[in-house]
């Protein structure tokens, strides 16, 4: 038996991660697989590649002006459409269709067709709104009953021009609604309510968490606190990209406002100019590697997730694997992360509520005695078994 696996990256970031996850799972029980991604570049035959890099710009530009996203790309869906002639997977698991990388209806018309069996891992909500992947920043319910006029036109994947949510809504529930077998995974009980809600609501759907690859996250003795100048201090751990928006970076700015002397802020990802950047805050660049990543969370003393909406956040579960406690707010799926065993939630948006928590984890308030064996319940083996029995159950039938 053969599954194909469908995702805008493949080994990189939460969702490409998840991708090579579950092949290494397939390799083990006997399962052939291959894969299509938006971007890379590799060697291995079973792994297609959408489009180069220029082609995929060109589809953004599209996207920005026109604001059909998901419904461009047509000659490089073909290519993948070929290869899936080629490949012959017994049944195709779909992760992020959004990215850029796919025309949507030419997939879909192709699976009802071709009738494969279909498992859609739904990683966010891009699949039942009109334009955006999460609305919960916005407190946006339109795409219950349909969407227009869009308050996040700007958002990615952003539309300058023209706001094409009415139409686009009206598409993705005609053509997503078209294949009769479809099995959803979600990984949240919060994104489950979602779903039930939507026009996919009807759909057979099981809740799968992410996990985590453990045999890279795990604690980590480093040096890191000394390379970085902050011997002695209390370091408090982020990941964003800015100090805006809906992941809540304006929380560190807040945070930092309130820091004692010995209290130090770290960021991984931010884009920011040095000079917009507190003097307690201490920004390091992207990283792919797991094992940077972990060296990361491992010298941290607490890691804090600011986000304003989510629906499962992966960084919090990488943080407690690496025996880091989290101190998040309860937005989307955040709760399902964290309890009193590993961490603390606090009200979404609430910044005084947040150092208050971190206080009291550099206090030592909290036992935190379950971080080792909430390790165990994360590794991403134990969890991602589930997609192979969902596989075996769907190709028994």
């Amino acid at each position: 038996m053969k599954i194909l696996q469908i995702n805008s990256v493949y080994g990189i970031r939460s969702t490409g991660r998840i991708v090579t996850a579950i092949e290494k799972l397939l390799d083990e029980t006997g399962f052939e697989h291959c894969a299509i991604t938006g971007e890379g570049d590799f060697s291995d035959p079973h792994v297609h590649v959408m489009s180069g890099r220029l082609y995929q710009k060109a589809n953004i530009l599209l996207t920005r002006i026109f604001g059909r996203h998901g419904f461009y790309n047509k000659w490089a869906t073909k290519r993948a459409l070929k290869f899936i002639d080629r490949e012959k997977p017994d049944l195709i698991h779909l992760h992020n269709l959004h990215g850029h990388y796919i025309n949507a209806p030419l997939l879909f018309n192709y699976i009802r067709e071709k009738k494969i069996p279909l498992v859609w891992s739904l990683h966010d909500c891009w699949a039942f709104t009109g334009h955006c992947p999460h609305f919960d920043y916005i407190g946006c319910e339109k795409w219950k009953t349909g969407c227009y006029d869009c308050p996040q036109q700007k958002g990615y994947p952003v539309s300058l021009f023209f706001d094409r949510s009415e139409k686009n809504y009206r598409e993705k529930k005609a053509l997503f609604t078209s294949v009769p077998d479809i099995h959803f995974v979600l990984a949240s009980k919060w994104l489950q309510s979602k779903v039930k809600e939507s026009f996919l609501g009807n759909y057979p759907s099981c809740i799968i968490m992410n996990g985590v690859d453990t045999s890279a996250f795990y604690p980590r003795v480093t040096n890191l606190k000394e390379e970085l100048g902050l011997s002695g201090k209390f370091v408090i751990m982020g990941i964003i990209r800015e100090f805006s928006g809906p992941k809540g970076g304006e929380f560190f700015l807040k945070l930092s406002e309130m820091l004692k002397e010995d209290e130090y802020i770290v960021l991984v990802s931010l884009e920011e100019k040095p000079e917009n950047i507190p003097p307690n805050i201490t920004a390091l660049p992207r990283t792919d590697s797991k094992e940077k990543l972990a060296e990361i969370y491992s010298m941290a003393d607490v890691f804090v997730n600011t986000t304003l909406q989510e629906t499962l956040p992966t960084v919090n579960t990488e943080a407690i694997c690496c025996n880091t406690p989290v101190v998040s707010f309860d937005s989307g799926g955040c709760g399902e992360t964290v309890d009193e065993t590993c961490g603390i939630l606090v009200p979404r948006g609430d910044a005084q509520a947040l150092y208050n928590a971190v206080q009291r984890v550099k206090r030592g308030e909290l036992s935190m005695e379950g971080l080792p064996t909430r390790r165990e319940t994360l590794d991403n083996g134990a969890r991602f078994c589930a997609h192979i029995d969902l596989y075996k159950q769907i190709l028994s039938k």
